[in-house]
């Protein structure tokens, strides 16, 4: 049964894979002229294309700074870490998770900065410390589905069920996790590290950090969103207020379809042609914008986390307690 669902689970990303492809092939196929691409090689080089690029280059360490930030503070309570060590974490995370489908090999690389006895509690903390992150993108894309039901025509409508019932269970476990931490903590940390004998620890969400976590997850949500904006901005200059509830959904429905790390720039780049296709910008644009904040946000970081892993003894013998 277990092979089954993981055999379904992966046809499953690899039709979203192969669709993708077709969407990009379809949308693509006569927007790739001498003239459009010559007009996007004069975008790119240009002063304001160069600015903007770098621009978006600069904020990847604000992005990925606040992200080590929330890190440090969401497993203080069962080892303290300085904000170096969080910050190696995170990007050695980044890097690791390139490895598996929906980045599910994070937690491997974010833990080995960790005591080994703590390594259970803190790959729980792991999954739902992404949960604060994901519910400003949630709550983000939903106010943004209601500012664009009117545009979506009936072809388009499935896609904003499945996103939105997605993001409703997503919000309901971020609810659940924060009221049951702790059962959820010791739980799962006997059955990781398999030991019976692993003591319960009384892990508690106070006021002033959820208020934190939850504040500094906004702002990360800010640092992305202009990224996208400045990307958009090397390709298409006249760029409005009205494209700011597309970038929401874009980023909603991106965080929430399941994906296979070597098709994602495809799969981003066949969303960004959906949602933006009456936004005025060429699809090219769009395609080429769509990856260029993977490789920022992903591949860029991945480097230095690469860096920091070849430095770090890495065991794979997570988490096997001391007897």
């Amino acid at each position: 049964m277990q092979t089954r669902k993981k055999i379904l689970s992966l046809l499953i990303k690899l039709l979203i894979g192969v669709g993708s492809f077709f969407i990009i092939y379809v949308r693509l196929k006569s927007d790739f002229t001498s003239e459009k691409l010559d007009l996007l090689y004069a975008s790119t080089f240009s002063l304001i294309g160069v600015i903007c690029f770098a621009a978006s280059i600069l904020l990847i360490p604000i992005n990925w700074g606040i992200e080590a930030y929330k890190w440090k503070l969401i497993t203080a309570p069962i080892q303290w870490v300085s904000y170096k060590t969080a910050t190696k974490s995170v990007y050695s995370g980044v890097c690791l998770g390139n490895l598996a489908p929906g980045r599910a090999t994070e937690f491997l690389a974010k833990i080995i900065f960790f005591k080994i006895e703590n390594r259970p509690k803190i790959t729980v903390l792991h999954f739902v410390g992404g949960m604060f992150q994901l519910s400003i993108t949630i709550i983000s894309g939903f106010i943004a589905l209601l500012f664009m039901l009117n545009n979506f025509g009936s072809d388009s409508l499935w896609m904003t069920y499945v996103t939105s019932s997605i993001g409703i269970v997503l919000l309901t476990l971020l609810i659940l996790s924060i009221y049951k931490i702790n059962p959820l903590l010791n739980f799962i940390s006997k059955k990781i590290s398999k030991q019976s004998q692993v003591e319960d620890f009384n892990y508690k969400f106070l006021a002033s950090s959820l208020i934190k976590l939850f504040g500094f997850s906004a702002l990360r949500y800010s640092v992305f969103f202009c990224q996208f904006v400045l990307l958009l901005l090397i390709f298409h200059r006249d760029i409005s207020f009205v494209i700011f509830p597309e970038i929401a959904l874009y980023f909603l429905i991106t965080t929430t379809i399941p994906m296979i790390s070597v098709l994602e720039a495809a799969i981003r780049a066949a969303v960004a042609l959906v949602v933006f296709k009456d936004s005025g910008i060429s699809n090219s644009a769009l395609a080429l914008s769509s990856l260029l904040i993977w490789l920022v946000n992903i591949i860029v970081p991945s480097i230095f986390g690469y860096i920091i892993l070849l430095r770090q003894n890495f065991n794979f013998k997570l988490f096997k307690t001391k007897k």
